[in-house]
């Protein structure tokens, strides 16, 4: 096989194959980021051609962004039952069909359908927990980085695409966009069917930082798999440290995706910028962000976790409290693009690491998964909630004083994470 046969290679030079897997994850999030973004340059378009109104298009993203959160803590069993490789090609599959799908839809209830369920559920199969499930399984050092390296690809898949997409669309119309994404997923599918592999064993390979190979854990029935994020919640919903870590989630979910990438293309058009002009915004965004977040996890390996994400959240809030003053300028949205942008997502390894100390790497996962569950809540909310704002106020406005108070509350709650509590395990982690 293509992996046996370049596992030896990388490692008479030294180099470990999970950096392979890393590659191939994070072209994978790039991509499902990416579509998960089109929806941003395409309100208009579908307004323009089937009279949908933005609250109308605005549930069909809340949604998908729902599913794409819930979804992530059974993408975690899924992936321990079937394996990394087969979920992912799955996933990649149905985000295909419901593209393609989109092409022919004439009704607001396909629109619900193909973005909102079908979009929803493959993009949720490999969400954030993707990426916690490859570090933990793959690096037990350097897992900050590696955390941060792909956390920095979903986020920057949203916004670096969105120049492109919105000229295709500026161009050919909102179709060709659709047929841009497909092509991406079709590339992103054969990357992973030739190198991506489910745990360093099945390589014989330990785990990167580690001296022996951990083989992988006794198999279970699948309504085990299933059961178990159920199981999980009722262990962790105990704890104050997952309540703190799912409400500041929420609150990053209502300030980024569902707020940033859904509707600022939008709100740049109510100030008279192009949607070119507006999407390459949020690239430059995207580029900062990519920086951020590996630097951010660069520092989660290195510094108190709790004290990071004060930072971030406060920052972050503060930029989106600034942004209706900007005068939508290019020289205030270049200072909101930058701030912001090291702020984008920069909070996801500190919040990775927080679950790993304090549930154990087996569970992280499943964690993980319900924290980022918060996430979408969030996300949905803003998309639906900014969406109305615009529809009933007719700004997008008010949406962005209420996100950017909200941060400063995360950057509070933050903080009230005790330390003692994030340097061993709970005791049921050992299980």
């Amino acid at each position: 096989m293509v992996s046996t046969v370049l596992a030896s290679t990388l490692a008479r030079r030294n180099i470990h194959y999970g950096w392979v897997v890393v590659a191939a994850t994070f072209l994978t999030m790039l991509v499902t980021a990416g579509a998960m973004g089109a929806p941003g340059v395409l309100i208009k378009p579908l307004q323009d051609e089937f009279g949908w109104e933005t609250s109308q298009i605005s549930s069909a993203l809340a949604i998908r962004l729902i599913l794409f959160g819930f979804m992530g803590p059974f993408a975690a069993a899924f992936m321990n039952y079937f394996g990394v490789r087969k979920v992912i090609v799955f996933a990649l599959a149905l985000i295909g069909a419901g593209f393609i799908g989109s092409l022919f839809m004439t009704t607001l209830w396909q629109l619900l359908l193909l973005w909102g369920i079908v979009v929803g559920f493959g993009t949720g199969l490999t969400a954030m927990v993707l990426a916690a499930t490859v570090s933990s399984r793959w690096f037990t050092k350097h897992r900050g980085l590696v955390v941060g390296m792909l956390s920095a690809s979903s986020a920057t898949g949203q916004l670096v695409f969105l120049p492109l997409m919105a000229e295709l669309t500026e161009r050919y119309g909102w179709r060709s966009t659709v047929f841009f994404v497909c092509a991406m997923i079709m590339v992103a599918a054969l990357a992973v069917l030739a190198f991506m592999r489910d745990r360093p064993a099945d390589l014989n390979l330990p785990a990167l930082g580690e001296t022996d190979v951990t083989p992988p854990p006794a198999s279970t029935s699948l309504g085990v798999a299933l059961m178990t994020p159920i199981t999980v919640l009722k262990e962790i919903s105990k704890t104050s440290t997952f309540w703190i870590l799912f409400a500041t989630f929420f609150i990053c979910g209502l300030s980024t995706n569902g707020l940033i990438q859904t509707h600022f293309v939008t709100l740049c058009g109510d100030f008279g910028i192009v949607p070119v002009a507006a999407a390459s915004v949020l690239a430059v965004m995207g580029i900062f962000d990519f920086f951020g977040t590996i630097g951010s996890g660069w520092l989660s390996d290195r510094f108190d976790n709790r004290w990071l994400l004060f930072w971030y959240y406060g920052l972050r809030g503060l930029s989106l409290l600034y942004l209706p003053f900007s005068d939508f300028s290019f020289y205030g949205l270049s200072i909101f693009a930058i701030f912001y942008g090291l702020d984008w997502i920069a909070t996801v390894p500190p919040t990775v690491k927080i679950a790993a100390d304090r549930f154990g790497r087996e569970k992280v996962g499943l964690v993980f998964g319900w924290v980022f569950a918060g996430h979408q809540l969030g996300a949905a909310t803003a998309a639906y909630g900014a969406g109305l704002s615009r529809t009933e106020l007719s700004s997008y406005l008010p949406a962005f004083f209420v996100a950017g108070a909200f941060c400063l509350l995360a950057s509070i709650l933050a903080i009230t994470l005790k330390k003692s509590g994030l340097s061993s395990p709970a005791p049921a982690a050992a299980h």
